[in-house]
């Protein structure tokens, strides 16, 4: 698969949308983002692998003042190896107490029939410099 210059543009959107859904508690419309069956690790925040739309959304409803008021994205990468096509950007969040965190995502992104959408993400929380 050779991705088209439009794919690529449509895949930058769709991580750019995660920040916009999350930061006005958009859950109802996750399906823009995730697959039916999408897996979320967010094991390094201590709550697990959560598999499926239903599951996340609750995720995402579950702890509602716990979350950052902003998501930004950048430095969004894609590769295509083996027939699939892989995302890594970087997340930075601020929180209502004006405390920032970063992350990096790393996501597996699919064509579907409603257009691109995130099969598989990872989210790897960054408390410090990445190993050497």
């Amino acid at each position: 698969m050779t991705l088209s210059t439009d794919d690529r543009l449509a895949i930058h959107e769709l991580i750019s949308l995660h920040g916009h859904l999350a930061d006005d508690r958009r859950s109802d419309e996750l399906d823009m983002l995730l697959t039916e069956d999408a897996s979320y690790d967010v094991e390094d925040f201590g709550l697990g692998v959560v598999v499926g739309l239903p599951a996340l959304r609750e995720l995402w409803t579950a702890a509602p003042g716990d979350q950052p008021l902003g998501h930004h994205v950048t430095n969004v990468i894609i590769t295509e190896t083996g027939g699939e096509v892989r995302v890594r950007s970087k997340g930075l969040s601020v929180m209502a107490t004006g405390a920032a965190g970063t992350v990096v995502y790393d996501d597996v992104v699919v064509k579907t029939d409603a257009g691109w959408r995130i099969s598989n993400r990872k989210v790897v929380a960054r408390t410090s410099p990445a190993p050497s």
